[in-house]
């Protein structure tokens, strides 16, 4: 138990530190771009009293050692500063916007992670078929395509010409929740149709190497049906490699919805920051970047944690 709880501390210490290191690089590469941000937020007509002015109120005029451990400060407690295009929190602007895209995630993860173990234990039994070859074109095909691609696409078939779906995913706090699925169904099935391609070819391929197992030959010579030998003997010890891929699947469901939350122009954090971005709304950009980075620094720490307590290996470490 002992080595566990010590492999446990060890991964969340790196994932401190690694979420350190990512703060400062983000809050730097902020600072070294081009351009004044207070001349960028007054605009070129204005004088040189105003911009000073104006440097001052947001603190520019300090060392940015200074104002990088004021802002980490800040953002540990939750404060992240003030919008410089609205004047609002930069933490309220933020929280709705990430709530919509933690609802983006779940939904497409609920269709995409029992879709993708269940398509991929189907194509290990029938491994070398013609079902297994279909899909694993269909899936290299959809691995290989930008999600940018695929919303359109999607957006052409299921929306422009049949109108099955409506083609901006725009919400509101009034809409129920079957309306709120049928909305948002056309961007979730784009991430459904990016992760669940991967997450089947891993499935699949770490059931067929379990499947030349000394243990497994011995069930099949003992005339246990193929499928049996698959869901009992064989997916237990799949389990650590596969949870490692949902996980990190996961990971990019929240932090890899940038691209799909333009296509759809869906209220979430990805589309907050693109327009953050366009508007040199820096600290919004600052905030945003750094959520994006711990979402995926604690939902890898999600997958050292499952493949630790799937893998009696790493349970016990030599």
């Amino acid at each position: 138990m002992g080595g566990i709880f010590g492999l446990l501390f060890k991964r969340l210490g790196l994932g401190v530190v690694t979420l350190f290191v990512v703060s400062v690089l983000i809050f730097f590469a902020v600072e070294l771009l081009p351009g004044d941000i207070a001349e960028a937020v007054l605009g070129q007509s204005a004088t040189q009293e105003t911009v000073q002015a104006m440097r001052e109120q947001l603190g520019l005029d300090r060392p940015a050692p200074v104002r990088y451990v004021e802002w980490l400060t800040g953002a540990l407690q939750g404060d992240f500063g003030v919008s410089l295009v609205s004047g609002e929190r930069v933490s309220e602007a933020i929280t709705t916007r990430f709530e919509n895209t933690l609802f983006l995630a779940a939904y497409a993860a609920v269709i995409a992670v029992p879709i993708s173990i269940v398509l991929g234990i189907i194509v290990a039994l029938l491994r070398n078929t013609i079902f297994d070859r279909v899909a694993n074109v269909v899936t290299l095909t959809s691995i290989s395509s930008p999600e940018f691609f695929l919303g359109y696409i999607l957006i052409l078939y299921l929306a422009v010409k049949t109108s099955y779906f409506p083609a901006i995913a725009s919400l509101s706090s009034n809409m129920g929740f079957f309306e709120l699925l049928h909305r948002t169904f056309l961007p979730a099935l784009t991430l459904v149709l990016v992760v669940t391609a991967h997450m089947m070819r891993m499935t699949r391929a770490a059931i067929i190497n379990l499947l030349a197992s000394p243990y497994i030959e011995m069930a099949r010579l003992k005339g246990v049906p193929p499928w049996k030998v698959i869901v009992r003997h064989a997916l237990p010890n799949a389990w650590a490699p596969i949870i490692n891929v949902v996980a990190l699947n996961l990971a990019y469901l929240v932090t890899g919805v940038v691209l799909v939350e333009v296509v759809f122009v869906y209220p979430g954090i990805g589309q907050l920051l693109v327009d953050a971005v366009a508007k040199r709304d820096f600290p919004i950009v600052q905030a945003c970047c750094l959520i994006f980075a711990a979402t995926f620094i604690l939902l890898n720490l999600a997958a050292d944690v499952g493949a630790i307590l799937t893998n009696p290996r790493l349970r016990h470490p030599k």
